[in-house]
């Protein structure tokens, strides 16, 4: 029997219904997928990117409060989330689209 995502520090009912759009269904799964492969899937479900959810996972992943994520480690998970976020994010889109995007104005691709 698989545990659910949510039984993971920092992780809810709302994060586990987005990883599992993304087939990511059990916290087994998600540690061994790692944080990084796991982020870079929901990227690819259309899921926009935001740095406090990267390194919440990352924390919780730890067995570590959210909110332990300071200095220059926090500056190290934003460089990663950055490249995760340029390599899987609005492929194929315009940095027209992609800019309107972020900012809400058009609709994620299906």
């Amino acid at each position: 029997m698989s545990t659910p995502i949510s039984s993971i520090r920092n992780l809810g009912p709302a994060t586990e219904a987005v990883f599992a759009r993304a087939g990511i269904t059990s916290a087994e799964q998600l540690r061994e997928i790692g944080a990084d492969a796991a982020y870079a899937r929901l990227l690819e479900t259309g899921q926009r990117p935001h740095f406090i959810a990267y390194y919440v996972l990352v924390m919780g992943l730890q067995g570590r409060p959210w909110n332990d994520c300071k200095g220059s480690e926090k500056a190290a998970l934003r460089k990663r989330f950055d490249a995760l976020r340029a390599s899987g994010h609005d492929k194929g889109r315009s940095d027209l689209e992609a800019a309107l995007n972020t900012i809400g104005v058009i609709e994620r691709k299906a």
